[in-house]
Protein backbone atom coordinates (compact mmCIF):
# COMPACT_ATOMS: atom_id res chain seq x y z
CA UNK A 1 0.00 0.00 0.00
CA UNK A 2 2.82 2.25 0.54
CA UNK A 3 5.87 0.75 -1.35
CA UNK A 4 6.10 4.04 -3.53
CA UNK A 5 7.82 5.85 -0.80
CA UNK A 6 11.46 5.69 0.51
CA UNK A 7 9.71 5.36 3.83
CA UNK A 8 8.68 1.51 2.98
CA UNK A 9 12.25 0.09 3.06
CA UNK A 10 12.49 1.16 6.63
CA UNK A 11 9.03 -0.56 7.30
CA UNK A 12 10.23 -3.54 5.31
CA UNK A 13 13.41 -3.70 7.51
CA UNK A 14 11.86 -3.17 10.83
CA UNK A 15 9.17 -6.15 10.03
CA UNK A 16 12.20 -8.20 8.73
CA UNK A 17 14.21 -7.49 12.28
CA UNK A 18 11.35 -8.31 14.08
CA UNK A 19 11.28 -11.47 12.39
CA UNK A 20 14.87 -12.47 13.20
CA UNK A 21 14.48 -11.80 16.79
CA UNK A 22 11.94 -14.34 16.94
CA UNK A 23 13.41 -16.69 14.41
CA UNK A 24 16.23 -16.32 17.51
CA UNK A 25 14.19 -16.67 19.92
CA UNK A 26 12.38 -19.51 19.42
CA UNK A 27 13.13 -21.41 22.30
CA UNK A 28 11.46 -18.73 24.54
CA UNK A 29 8.44 -18.72 22.07
CA UNK A 30 8.34 -22.30 22.49
CA UNK A 31 8.34 -22.39 26.29
CA UNK A 32 5.19 -19.46 25.90
CA UNK A 33 2.93 -21.55 23.49
CA UNK A 34 3.51 -24.52 25.10
CA UNK A 35 2.14 -22.71 28.90
CA UNK A 36 -0.56 -20.47 26.94
CA UNK A 37 -1.98 -24.44 25.96
CA UNK A 38 -1.50 -25.78 29.26
CA UNK A 39 -3.30 -23.26 31.26
CA UNK A 40 -5.87 -23.10 28.66
CA UNK A 41 -6.57 -26.44 29.11
CA UNK A 42 -6.49 -27.06 32.41
CA UNK A 43 -9.22 -23.93 32.54
CA UNK A 44 -11.19 -25.67 30.31
CA UNK A 45 -11.23 -29.36 32.06
CA UNK A 46 -11.11 -27.89 35.76
CA UNK A 47 -14.99 -28.67 37.13
CA UNK A 48 -17.09 -25.50 36.27
CA UNK A 49 -17.88 -24.69 40.09
CA UNK A 50 -14.29 -23.74 40.79
CA UNK A 51 -15.49 -20.70 38.36
CA UNK A 52 -17.89 -19.83 40.80
CA UNK A 53 -20.49 -18.66 38.78
CA UNK A 54 -24.05 -20.59 39.36
CA UNK A 55 -25.21 -22.56 36.37
CA UNK A 56 -21.98 -21.94 34.36
CA UNK A 57 -22.17 -24.31 31.37
CA UNK A 58 -19.61 -26.20 29.82
CA UNK A 59 -19.67 -24.43 26.29
CA UNK A 60 -19.07 -21.10 28.45
CA UNK A 61 -16.26 -22.98 30.35
CA UNK A 62 -14.43 -23.31 26.63
CA UNK A 63 -14.99 -19.90 26.05
CA UNK A 64 -13.53 -18.82 29.18
CA UNK A 65 -10.39 -21.39 28.49
CA UNK A 66 -10.55 -19.51 24.71
CA UNK A 67 -10.24 -16.36 26.20
CA UNK A 68 -7.75 -17.14 28.51
CA UNK A 69 -5.77 -18.53 25.69
CA UNK A 70 -6.12 -15.48 23.12
CA UNK A 71 -5.17 -13.19 25.84
CA UNK A 72 -1.88 -15.21 26.58
CA UNK A 73 -1.46 -15.41 23.05
CA UNK A 74 -1.93 -12.06 22.15
CA UNK A 75 0.26 -11.07 25.06
CA UNK A 76 3.38 -13.28 24.30
CA UNK A 77 3.54 -13.22 20.38
CA UNK A 78 4.08 -16.75 20.24
CA UNK A 79 3.03 -16.80 17.26
CA UNK A 80 1.52 -13.42 15.08
CA UNK A 81 -1.34 -11.78 16.91
CA UNK A 82 -3.98 -11.91 13.54
CA UNK A 83 -2.99 -15.65 13.42
CA UNK A 84 -4.07 -16.04 17.32
CA UNK A 85 -7.17 -14.19 16.06
CA UNK A 86 -8.04 -16.77 12.98
CA UNK A 87 -7.17 -19.80 15.57
CA UNK A 88 -9.51 -18.69 17.98
CA UNK A 89 -12.25 -18.21 15.20
CA UNK A 90 -11.79 -21.87 14.44
CA UNK A 91 -11.53 -23.59 17.56
CA UNK A 92 -14.48 -21.57 18.38
CA UNK A 93 -16.71 -23.12 15.07
CA UNK A 94 -15.09 -26.82 15.92
CA UNK A 95 -15.30 -27.14 19.89
CA UNK A 96 -18.49 -24.46 20.49
CA UNK A 97 -20.64 -24.18 17.52
CA UNK A 98 -24.01 -25.85 16.57
CA UNK A 99 -21.81 -27.58 13.69
CA UNK A 100 -19.00 -28.25 15.84
CA UNK A 101 -17.38 -31.79 15.58
CA UNK A 102 -19.63 -34.43 17.26
CA UNK A 103 -17.68 -35.29 20.17
CA UNK A 104 -18.08 -31.71 21.54
CA UNK A 105 -21.73 -31.17 20.67
CA UNK A 106 -22.52 -34.25 22.87
CA UNK A 107 -24.52 -33.54 26.41
CA UNK A 108 -22.60 -35.61 29.16
CA UNK A 109 -25.57 -35.49 31.02
CA UNK A 110 -23.30 -34.08 34.42
CA UNK A 111 -22.65 -30.59 33.08
CA UNK A 112 -25.23 -28.87 30.86
CA UNK A 113 -23.42 -28.41 28.40
CA UNK A 114 -25.23 -25.11 26.89
CA UNK A 115 -26.08 -23.35 24.18
CA UNK A 116 -24.16 -23.66 21.49
CA UNK A 117 -22.58 -20.50 19.21
CA UNK A 118 -24.68 -20.22 15.51
CA UNK A 119 -21.50 -20.92 13.34
CA UNK A 120 -23.01 -18.58 10.70
CA UNK A 121 -22.46 -15.41 13.20
CA UNK A 122 -18.67 -17.04 14.14
CA UNK A 123 -18.21 -16.83 10.61
CA UNK A 124 -20.06 -13.97 9.76
CA UNK A 125 -17.11 -11.98 11.70
CA UNK A 126 -14.66 -12.13 9.05
CA UNK A 127 -17.19 -9.78 6.81
CA UNK A 128 -18.66 -7.61 9.85
CA UNK A 129 -19.68 -4.16 8.36
CA UNK A 130 -17.12 -2.45 10.57
CA UNK A 131 -14.70 -4.68 8.87
CA UNK A 132 -16.08 -3.58 5.44
CA UNK A 133 -15.59 0.12 6.97
CA UNK A 134 -11.88 -0.54 7.21
CA UNK A 135 -11.28 -2.15 4.09
CA UNK A 136 -12.87 0.73 2.44
CA UNK A 137 -10.31 2.91 4.05
CA UNK A 138 -7.43 0.67 3.11
CA UNK A 139 -8.96 1.08 -0.91
CA UNK A 140 -8.58 4.46 -0.40
CA UNK A 141 -5.27 4.56 0.70
CA UNK A 142 -3.75 2.04 -1.87
CA UNK A 143 -5.80 4.76 -4.62
CA UNK A 144 -4.49 7.65 -3.33
CA UNK A 145 -0.62 6.26 -3.05
CA UNK A 146 -0.91 4.93 -6.97
CA UNK A 147 -2.51 8.11 -8.34
CA UNK A 148 0.07 10.34 -5.99
CA UNK A 149 -3.03 12.23 -4.63
CA UNK A 150 -0.93 11.83 -0.91
CA UNK A 151 1.72 13.44 -2.46
CA UNK A 152 -0.49 16.02 -3.72
CA UNK A 153 -1.98 16.93 -0.91
CA UNK A 154 1.57 16.69 1.29
CA UNK A 155 2.86 19.87 -1.18
CA UNK A 156 -0.45 21.71 -0.90
CA UNK A 157 -0.79 21.09 3.46
CA UNK A 158 2.81 21.79 4.14
CA UNK A 159 3.53 24.89 1.75
CA UNK A 160 1.38 27.20 4.49
CA UNK A 161 4.12 26.24 7.26
CA UNK A 162 7.08 27.80 5.07
CA UNK A 163 10.83 27.44 6.06
CA UNK A 164 10.75 28.70 9.98
CA UNK A 165 12.02 24.92 11.90
CA UNK A 166 9.16 25.89 14.65
CA UNK A 167 6.24 25.77 11.98
CA UNK A 168 7.50 23.37 9.83
CA UNK A 169 7.56 20.62 13.20
CA UNK A 170 3.63 21.62 13.62
CA UNK A 171 3.73 21.09 9.84
CA UNK A 172 4.73 17.90 10.32
CA UNK A 173 2.53 16.89 13.56
CA UNK A 174 -0.88 18.21 11.94
CA UNK A 175 -0.28 17.02 8.58
CA UNK A 176 0.52 13.06 9.57
CA UNK A 177 -2.66 13.59 11.79
CA UNK A 178 -4.47 14.18 8.96
CA UNK A 179 -3.47 11.21 6.66
CA UNK A 180 -3.11 8.83 9.96
CA UNK A 181 -7.53 9.50 9.97
CA UNK A 182 -7.66 8.05 6.70
CA UNK A 183 -4.75 5.84 5.52
CA UNK A 184 -3.08 3.23 8.29
CA UNK A 185 -0.78 4.47 10.94
CA UNK A 186 2.11 2.48 9.28
CA UNK A 187 1.68 3.81 5.51
CA UNK A 188 1.29 6.89 7.29
CA UNK A 189 4.54 7.24 9.15
CA UNK A 190 6.04 5.31 6.01
CA UNK A 191 5.08 8.37 3.37
CA UNK A 192 5.57 11.21 5.76
CA UNK A 193 9.41 9.58 7.40
CA UNK A 194 9.78 9.46 3.51
CA UNK A 195 9.43 13.75 3.14
CA UNK A 196 11.19 14.28 6.43
CA UNK A 197 14.67 12.22 5.32
CA UNK A 198 15.89 14.60 3.19
CA UNK A 199 14.98 17.27 5.57
CA UNK A 200 16.93 15.30 9.11
CA UNK A 201 20.10 14.64 6.34
CA UNK A 202 20.57 18.37 5.99
CA UNK A 203 20.43 18.85 9.83
CA UNK A 204 23.72 19.40 11.91
CA UNK A 205 24.73 16.24 13.38
CA UNK A 206 24.40 17.98 17.15
CA UNK A 207 21.20 19.53 16.63
CA UNK A 208 18.34 18.31 18.81
CA UNK A 209 16.09 19.54 16.77
CA UNK A 210 15.87 16.56 14.47
CA UNK A 211 14.87 14.32 17.34
CA UNK A 212 11.64 16.21 17.48
CA UNK A 213 11.03 16.16 13.96
CA UNK A 214 11.29 12.51 13.55
CA UNK A 215 9.29 12.26 16.94
CA UNK A 216 6.32 14.10 15.28
CA UNK A 217 5.84 11.57 12.91
CA UNK A 218 4.88 8.86 15.48
CA UNK A 219 2.96 10.93 17.66
CA UNK A 220 0.93 12.54 14.31
CA UNK A 221 0.13 9.01 13.32
CA UNK A 222 -0.69 7.59 16.45
CA UNK A 223 -2.67 10.58 17.75
CA UNK A 224 -4.77 11.46 14.50
CA UNK A 225 -6.05 8.33 14.18
CA UNK A 226 -8.21 8.65 17.11
CA UNK A 227 -10.27 11.30 15.20
CA UNK A 228 -12.02 8.84 12.85
CA UNK A 229 -13.39 5.65 12.95
CA UNK A 230 -11.49 3.84 10.20
CA UNK A 231 -8.48 6.05 11.81
CA UNK A 232 -7.21 2.86 14.09
CA UNK A 233 -8.80 -0.57 14.69
CA UNK A 234 -9.26 -0.05 18.44
CA UNK A 235 -12.08 2.79 17.58
CA UNK A 236 -13.60 0.22 15.03
CA UNK A 237 -14.02 -2.29 17.99
CA UNK A 238 -15.42 0.10 20.19
CA UNK A 239 -18.22 1.74 17.78
CA UNK A 240 -18.73 -2.38 16.74
CA UNK A 241 -20.10 -3.01 20.46
CA UNK A 242 -21.96 0.54 20.85
CA UNK A 243 -23.99 0.79 17.60
CA UNK A 244 -24.78 -3.31 18.24
CA UNK A 245 -28.88 -3.31 17.42
CA UNK A 246 -28.83 -6.26 20.05
CA UNK A 247 -26.56 -4.38 22.37
CA UNK A 248 -26.33 -0.74 22.88
CA UNK A 249 -27.79 0.19 19.91
CA UNK A 250 -26.71 4.02 19.88
CA UNK A 251 -26.06 4.13 16.00
CA UNK A 252 -23.04 6.72 16.45
CA UNK A 253 -21.95 7.92 13.14
CA UNK A 254 -19.23 8.74 11.51
CA UNK A 255 -19.54 12.61 11.92
CA UNK A 256 -21.06 12.17 15.60
CA UNK A 257 -17.36 10.84 16.46
CA UNK A 258 -15.54 13.41 14.40
CA UNK A 259 -17.27 15.69 16.02
CA UNK A 260 -16.21 14.46 19.59
CA UNK A 261 -12.66 13.38 18.49
CA UNK A 262 -11.07 15.77 16.33
CA UNK A 263 -11.20 18.69 19.15
CA UNK A 264 -9.14 16.31 21.35
CA UNK A 265 -7.32 15.43 18.76
CA UNK A 266 -5.74 18.94 17.59
CA UNK A 267 -5.38 20.10 21.15
CA UNK A 268 -3.29 16.86 22.02
CA UNK A 269 -1.12 17.52 18.90
CA UNK A 270 -1.10 21.14 19.53
CA UNK A 271 0.80 20.43 22.94
CA UNK A 272 2.57 17.45 21.63
CA UNK A 273 4.35 20.85 19.42
CA UNK A 274 4.84 23.01 22.40
CA UNK A 275 6.97 19.64 23.84
CA UNK A 276 8.76 18.83 21.03
CA UNK A 277 9.84 22.51 20.94
CA UNK A 278 10.72 22.72 24.48
CA UNK A 279 12.78 19.30 24.40
CA UNK A 280 14.35 19.17 21.07
CA UNK A 281 14.82 23.22 20.14
CA UNK A 282 16.30 24.16 16.59
CA UNK A 283 19.82 25.69 16.18
CA UNK A 284 18.49 26.53 12.70
CA UNK A 285 16.89 30.00 10.98
CA UNK A 286 15.18 28.24 8.45
CA UNK A 287 14.45 24.48 6.86
CA UNK A 288 14.02 24.00 2.97
CA UNK A 289 11.31 21.43 2.52
CA UNK A 290 11.95 19.46 -1.43
CA UNK A 291 9.05 17.07 -1.15
CA UNK A 292 9.46 14.39 -4.41
CA UNK A 293 7.14 12.22 -5.44
CA UNK A 294 4.74 11.71 -8.91
CA UNK A 295 1.41 13.00 -8.94
CA UNK A 296 -0.67 12.02 -11.79
CA UNK A 297 -3.54 14.13 -13.83
CA UNK A 298 -5.22 10.98 -16.32
CA UNK A 299 -8.52 10.54 -15.98
CA UNK A 300 -8.12 7.69 -13.34
CA UNK A 301 -6.58 9.93 -10.74
CA UNK A 302 -9.52 12.61 -11.69
CA UNK A 303 -11.57 9.20 -10.73
CA UNK A 304 -9.67 8.97 -7.63
CA UNK A 305 -9.93 12.69 -6.69
CA UNK A 306 -13.20 12.97 -7.15
CA UNK A 307 -14.24 9.85 -5.26
CA UNK A 308 -12.07 10.61 -2.38
CA UNK A 309 -13.75 13.82 -1.44
CA UNK A 310 -17.18 12.64 -2.59
CA UNK A 311 -16.48 9.79 0.23
CA UNK A 312 -15.01 11.73 2.98
CA UNK A 313 -18.00 14.11 2.68
CA UNK A 314 -20.51 10.89 2.60
CA UNK A 315 -19.31 10.01 5.78
CA UNK A 316 -18.79 13.12 7.66
CA UNK A 317 -22.21 14.09 6.65
CA UNK A 318 -23.98 10.31 7.31
CA UNK A 319 -26.41 11.14 9.56
CA UNK A 320 -27.97 13.67 7.33
CA UNK A 321 -27.87 11.69 3.86
CA UNK A 322 -28.89 8.61 5.89
CA UNK A 323 -26.41 6.22 4.10
CA UNK A 324 -24.72 4.15 6.61
CA UNK A 325 -20.98 5.02 7.00
CA UNK A 326 -20.29 1.11 6.44
CA UNK A 327 -22.24 1.37 3.10
CA UNK A 328 -20.46 4.60 2.27
CA UNK A 329 -16.64 2.20 2.32
CA UNK A 330 -18.00 0.52 -0.46
CA UNK A 331 -18.29 3.17 -2.85
CA UNK A 332 -14.28 3.59 -3.51
CA UNK A 333 -14.37 -0.56 -3.51
CA UNK A 334 -17.09 -0.48 -6.35
CA UNK A 335 -15.69 2.65 -8.26
CA UNK A 336 -12.24 1.37 -8.14
CA UNK A 337 -12.62 -1.97 -9.14
CA UNK A 338 -14.89 -0.93 -11.89
CA UNK A 339 -12.61 1.83 -13.54
CA UNK A 340 -9.31 -1.08 -13.01
CA UNK A 341 -8.06 1.54 -10.77
CA UNK A 342 -7.19 -0.85 -8.55
CA UNK A 343 -6.31 -4.48 -9.74
CA UNK A 344 -5.83 -7.99 -8.28
CA UNK A 345 -1.88 -7.12 -7.42
CA UNK A 346 -3.64 -3.97 -5.34
CA UNK A 347 -5.74 -6.06 -3.73
CA UNK A 348 -2.56 -8.01 -1.95
CA UNK A 349 -1.39 -4.96 -0.52
CA UNK A 350 -4.31 -4.68 1.95
CA UNK A 351 -3.66 -5.10 5.21
CA UNK A 352 -5.85 -8.50 5.81
CA UNK A 353 -3.94 -9.11 8.91
CA UNK A 354 -5.53 -6.38 10.64
CA UNK A 355 -8.91 -7.14 9.30
CA UNK A 356 -8.69 -11.35 10.65
CA UNK A 357 -7.03 -9.84 13.91
CA UNK A 358 -10.57 -7.68 14.40
CA UNK A 359 -12.11 -10.05 13.65
CA UNK A 360 -11.30 -12.43 15.90
CA UNK A 361 -11.64 -10.40 18.53
CA UNK A 362 -15.63 -9.87 17.86
CA UNK A 363 -15.61 -13.75 17.71
CA UNK A 364 -14.67 -13.83 21.18
CA UNK A 365 -17.71 -11.03 21.75
CA UNK A 366 -20.05 -13.37 19.85
CA UNK A 367 -18.95 -16.73 21.69
CA UNK A 368 -19.56 -14.51 25.47
CA UNK A 369 -23.14 -13.78 23.96
CA UNK A 370 -24.41 -16.42 22.49
CA UNK A 371 -23.24 -18.93 25.16
CA UNK A 372 -24.87 -16.79 28.21
CA UNK A 373 -21.46 -16.00 29.35
CA UNK A 374 -21.67 -12.40 29.29
CA UNK A 375 -25.08 -12.98 31.09
CA UNK A 376 -23.48 -15.17 33.82
CA UNK A 377 -20.44 -12.60 34.15
CA UNK A 378 -23.16 -10.02 35.16
CA UNK A 379 -25.03 -12.07 37.82
CA UNK A 380 -22.03 -13.22 39.53
CA UNK A 381 -19.56 -10.03 39.50
CA UNK A 382 -21.03 -7.09 41.51
CA UNK A 383 -20.62 -4.52 38.99
CA UNK A 384 -23.15 -1.91 40.52
CA UNK A 385 -21.19 -1.79 43.84
CA UNK A 386 -18.03 -0.35 41.56
CA UNK A 387 -17.31 3.04 41.70
CA UNK A 388 -18.23 4.05 37.87
CA UNK A 389 -15.01 6.66 37.77
CA UNK A 390 -12.75 4.03 39.54
CA UNK A 391 -14.30 1.60 36.58
CA UNK A 392 -13.67 4.27 33.44
CA UNK A 393 -10.16 5.62 34.47
CA UNK A 394 -9.21 1.75 35.92
CA UNK A 395 -9.84 -0.03 32.93
CA UNK A 396 -8.61 3.13 30.22
CA UNK A 397 -4.69 2.52 32.64
CA UNK A 398 -5.12 -1.12 32.13
CA UNK A 399 -5.47 -0.65 28.36
CA UNK A 400 -2.87 1.75 28.09
CA UNK A 401 -0.37 -0.11 30.02
CA UNK A 402 -0.98 -3.33 27.78
CA UNK A 403 -0.81 -1.33 24.55
CA UNK A 404 2.44 -0.24 25.00
CA UNK A 405 3.85 -3.89 24.86
CA UNK A 406 1.11 -5.41 22.85
CA UNK A 407 -0.82 -4.29 19.83
CA UNK A 408 -3.40 -2.19 20.78
CA UNK A 409 -5.89 -4.21 18.50
CA UNK A 410 -5.24 -7.43 20.49
CA UNK A 411 -5.77 -5.28 23.86
CA UNK A 412 -9.14 -3.68 22.25
CA UNK A 413 -10.30 -6.65 21.53
CA UNK A 414 -9.42 -8.38 24.71
CA UNK A 415 -10.81 -5.80 26.47
CA UNK A 416 -14.03 -4.39 24.67
CA UNK A 417 -16.11 -7.31 24.80
CA UNK A 418 -15.55 -7.71 28.47
CA UNK A 419 -16.38 -3.61 29.44
CA UNK A 420 -19.08 -3.78 27.18
CA UNK A 421 -20.65 -6.70 29.94
CA UNK A 422 -19.72 -4.40 32.83
CA UNK A 423 -21.22 -1.20 31.24
CA UNK A 424 -24.60 -3.18 30.51
CA UNK A 425 -24.50 -4.31 33.80
CA UNK A 426 -23.84 -0.67 35.18
CA UNK A 427 -25.98 1.68 32.93
CA UNK A 428 -27.39 3.54 35.98
CA UNK A 429 -24.34 3.91 37.54
CA UNK A 430 -22.16 5.39 34.73
CA UNK A 431 -25.14 7.59 34.02
CA UNK A 432 -23.70 10.61 35.61
CA UNK A 433 -20.38 10.40 33.74
CA UNK A 434 -22.37 10.24 30.35
CA UNK A 435 -23.14 6.28 30.58
CA UNK A 436 -21.63 3.36 28.25
CA UNK A 437 -19.79 5.32 25.41
CA UNK A 438 -17.26 7.02 27.27
CA UNK A 439 -16.22 3.93 29.08
CA UNK A 440 -15.39 1.74 25.73
CA UNK A 441 -14.53 4.68 23.43
CA UNK A 442 -12.21 5.55 26.58
CA UNK A 443 -10.61 1.91 26.08
CA UNK A 444 -9.73 2.95 22.10
CA UNK A 445 -8.27 6.03 23.05
CA UNK A 446 -5.97 4.78 25.68
CA UNK A 447 -4.75 2.26 23.30
CA UNK A 448 -4.09 4.97 20.73
CA UNK A 449 -2.09 6.80 23.56
CA UNK A 450 -0.25 3.96 24.39
CA UNK A 451 3.66 5.04 22.34
CA UNK A 452 6.58 4.77 25.46
CA UNK A 453 8.61 1.96 23.27
CA UNK A 454 9.59 1.22 19.84
CA UNK A 455 7.78 -2.15 19.75
CA UNK A 456 4.12 -0.22 21.18
CA UNK A 457 3.10 0.69 18.00
CA UNK A 458 4.24 0.36 13.87
CA UNK A 459 4.94 4.47 13.74
CA UNK A 460 7.41 4.36 16.72
CA UNK A 461 9.45 1.49 15.69
CA UNK A 462 9.64 3.14 11.79
CA UNK A 463 11.12 6.23 14.21
CA UNK A 464 13.43 4.94 15.72
CA UNK A 465 14.82 2.57 13.05
CA UNK A 466 15.93 5.99 10.97
CA UNK A 467 19.08 6.00 13.73
CA UNK A 468 17.43 9.63 15.15
CA UNK A 469 15.51 8.59 17.93
CA UNK A 470 16.75 6.76 20.91
CA UNK A 471 14.22 4.72 23.31
CA UNK A 472 14.91 7.20 26.31
CA UNK A 473 13.77 10.33 24.05
CA UNK A 474 10.83 7.71 22.90
CA UNK A 475 9.77 7.31 26.36
CA UNK A 476 10.22 10.23 28.24
CA UNK A 477 8.05 12.43 25.04
CA UNK A 478 5.41 9.00 24.60
CA UNK A 479 5.04 9.17 28.66
CA UNK A 480 4.45 12.68 28.71
CA UNK A 481 2.02 13.06 26.07
CA UNK A 482 0.42 9.69 26.67
CA UNK A 483 -0.55 10.67 30.28
CA UNK A 484 -1.39 14.40 29.46
CA UNK A 485 -3.71 13.01 26.60
CA UNK A 486 -5.51 10.38 29.18
CA UNK A 487 -6.57 13.04 31.32
CA UNK A 488 -7.83 15.52 28.61
CA UNK A 489 -9.29 12.64 26.66
CA UNK A 490 -11.60 11.45 30.08
CA UNK A 491 -12.58 14.39 30.91
CA UNK A 492 -13.80 15.65 27.25
CA UNK A 493 -15.19 12.16 27.03
CA UNK A 494 -17.06 12.75 30.62
CA UNK A 495 -17.89 15.89 29.29
CA UNK A 496 -19.48 15.08 25.91
CA UNK A 497 -21.37 12.45 27.32
CA UNK A 498 -23.64 14.27 30.07
CA UNK A 499 -24.00 17.07 27.32
CA UNK A 500 -25.64 14.32 25.01
CA UNK A 501 -23.17 14.26 22.11
CA UNK A 502 -22.72 10.71 22.59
Amino acid sequence: MFKNFIGFNLASNTHRDNLEKRITNRKSLAISLAVSVIISLILWNIPTEWFGMRGLTVVEQRVIAVFAFATLMWLTEAIPSWATSVLIIVILLLTCSNSSLWLFSADDGVVPLGSLISYEELMATFADPIIMLFLGGFILAIAATKTGLDVLLAKVMLKPFGTNPKFVLLGFILITGFFSMFLSNTATAAMMLTFLTPVLKSLPADGKGKIGLALAIPIGANIGGIATPIGTPPNAIALKYLNDPEGFNMNLGFGQWMMAMLPFVLIVLFLSWLLLLKLFPFKEKSIELNIEGVTKADWQSIVVYVTFVLTILLWVCDRVTGVNSNVVAMLPVGVFCACGIINRRDLEEINWAVLWMVAGGFALGVAMQETGLAAHMIESIPFNSWSPLLMMVGSGLLCYALSNFISNTATASLLVPILAVVGAATVENLAPFGGVAPLLIGLALSASLAMILPISTPPNALAHATGMVEQKDMMRVGLIVGLVGFVIGYAMLVFIGKTGIF
